[in-house]
């Protein structure tokens, strides 16, 4: 007998719980990343350590968290991305016990660092959706996912220090375990395996090359003050990082299957983007580190604010929350202006918050202001670059250069928390035995966001201009609806339909675009209707491959001219007979 397939996915992945279930998991990505905000300023004598080491603490977690993404997202391609799914929370789960379980640097550092790759959860729970869920319920899923994050970092900061100020710090970690094991449990139960898959191999040297440049880089930021910035260790690791950086990089180009693809950074739009990215990934990490800790410091200090735990949480959690609600001012304003606009507004935006901050440190209420126009200004810039990004590269590549701008700007996070908690405990006073940072350091934690954000601006204005429609509205604070492609947007490439045995339209297929040496140079599902569209990078001869669950696969030869005109293929799969 023929199996078929219908225009919607069947069994499980139609369950109403499945979005839920994939953004729950990033409430819990979005609480382990703010797990230890509370007890910032606390890190030190919890671990008994000098605050440039404590710093490592919190930067272990975003340094890992970014280079997991890619890798995580790699592997979920290749071997399922639900088993990759839990296999990040498990090791999310795994290293929250080895934290609750240890006052230890070390193995403190060892259990974020596993932590860190709950990150991984993102690119996973956004390819689920998009290979499980119809293409009209694509787009909501994706904002939910996205705003979960806002949502769950804002609620994360109270309910920490609710806890941190009533029980034993470590009460953090086996609550962020337990988070986890519930996330896994519902994976289980709710989320079915995509049967989507990748070909080509995991890239595993540049993987390590990623890890080792980026440690090698972050160190001397870190040590630098204790060791000496001229010091022979200091400038041979920064001299190791850019050697270890430059032949990864050189690496990735020539590899068939990257880890990351470099090349998409070729255009000038996107190596502004990216470029841009970091620096806004370093203004949204100063205010976390700073806020928290000015409210908790005594009023004894003569500058801090001595608020409790939970009340300095509050005050912060409009930050995230101010984010999600972004959403849909951003939706406005990049559709009737463009998201080049959107992202010069936003950074303007963030630097009129840190500007007005360096005057804003005397009372609780104006580190809520501070708060809530920095949540503004970070979510229109943050909802404006997966929009540049598609503007600037083929449909075809937008997966790609998406996952490369999102590695940047978990760079610019890692390199903030670095740079910030070098500054803090380099201005830091030591009273009593004890470390408390200061005014000073707080001002010039400002002031380095200030610059940041001015870099920021003056790469946005290098930026091409976009017609607002010249590209398909992507919705605000949804990164990953950059990599739906549009069926109407390719104009130089293929389009068509792939179509059953009897000429119905087969949703959910997967189709790869392979160039004349073998290579993938395009891959994307089909519509409802069964439409899809790939674009070519140049003229020649191509191979259209598809292949969906109850259908034989199909290869079908096809020429470009690599004019701008689409050259139309059905793509009619063959029935898949099946023994009883």
């Amino acid at each position: 007998m023929t199996r078929t397939t219908t225009d919607q996915p069947t069994g499980r992945a139609t369950s109403g719980a499945l979005v839920p279930v994939l953004a729950f998991a990033g409430i819990v990505v979005a609480v382990m990343q703010t797990l230890l905000v509370p007890v910032i300023k606390d890190l030190p004598q919890l671990l008994s350590t000098a605050p440039s080491n404590a710093t490592w603490v919190l930067t272990s977690t975003l340094l890992s968290g970014a280079v997991a993404t890619p890798i995580m997202g790699r592997l979920g391609d290749l071997y399922g991305k639900r088993r990759m799914l839990i296999g990040s929370l498990a090791v999310m789960v795994v290293g929250a016990l080895v934290s609750a379980l240890t006052s230890d640097l070390l193995l403190m550092i060892a259990g974020r660092t596993l932590q860190g790759f709950a990150m991984g959860a993102i690119p996973l729970g956004i390819g689920l959706m998009r290979d499980m869920l119809p293409r009209e319920r694509l787009g909501s899923a994706m904002a939910l996912m996205s705003s979960s994050i806002g949502v769950g970092g804002g609620l994360a900061l109270p309910a920490a220090a609710l806890v941190a100020q009533h029980a034993d710090w470590h009460a953090l970690f086996y609550g962020a375990a337990g988070l986890g094991v519930l996330s896994i449990v519902l994976t289980l139960l709710v989320v079915p395996e995509s049967k989507v898959r990748a070909e080509g191999s995991f890239d595993l040297l540049g993987a390590l090359g990623l890890s080792a440049g980026l440690v090698l880089f972050l160190l001397p930021i870190t040590k630098g003050s204790d060791w000496g910035w001229t010091s022979g260790t200091t400038l041979g690791l920064f001299g190791a990082s850019l050697l270890v950086l430059l032949l990864w990089g050189l690496y990735e180009l020539r590899t068939p299957a990257p880890l990351v693809d470099l090349r998409t950074t070729a255009r000038p739009a996107v190596l502004f983007t990216n470029l841009a990215s970091i620096m806004v990934g370093v203004s949204f990490y100063v205010v976390s580190l700073v806020l928290p800790q000015l409210l908790q410091l005594p009023k004894s200090t003569g500058y801090g604010l001595g608020q409790s735990m939970v009340v300095a949480g509050l005050l912060v959690a409009p930050l995230g929350l101010t984010m999600m609600f972004t959403a849909p001012v951003y939706a406005r304003l990049s559709a009737k202006y463009g998201p080049k606009s959107t992202l010069i507004l936003g950074l303007l935006i963030i630097a009129i918050g840190y500007g007005a901050g360096l005057g804003l440190m005397s009372a609780p209420w104006q580190s809520l202001v501070i708060s809530v126009v920095l949540g503004a200004g970070i979510g229109l810039a943050y909802s404006s670059l997966p929009a540049l990004i598609v503007g600037a590269v083929p449909a075809s590549e937008t997966g790609a250069a998406n996952g490369l701008n999102t590695l940047m700007r978990s760079i610019g996070t890692s390199v903030s928390s670095a740079v910030i908690g070098m500054v803090l405990a380099n201005t830091a006073d030591n009273v009593g035995g004890v470390e408390i940072p200061t005014m000073h350091g707080f001002r010039v934690s400002f002031l380095i966001a200030t610059a940041a954000v001015a870099v920021g601006l003056l790469l946005a204005l290098f930026l091409p201009g976009q017609r607002a429609a010249s590209r398909p509205q992507l919705r605000a604070s949804s990164e990953e609806d950059a990599n739906l492609e549009n069926a109407e947007e390719a104009l130089r490439g293929f389009r068509g339909r792939v179509l059953g045995a009897d000429g119905t339209p087969v949703a959910r297929a997967k189709v790869t675009l392979i160039d004349r040496r073998g290579r993938q140079a395009g891959a994307t599902l089909s519509g409802a209707d069964g439409s899809y569209a790939l674009t070519v990078p140049a003229q020649g001869s191509y191979v259209l491959a598809a292949r969906a669950d109850g259908h034989g696969p199909l290869a079908s030869s096809a020429t470009h001219a690599g004019d701008d005109r689409p050259v139309d293929l059905d793509l009619p799969l063959p029935g898949e007979t099946v023994t009883a």
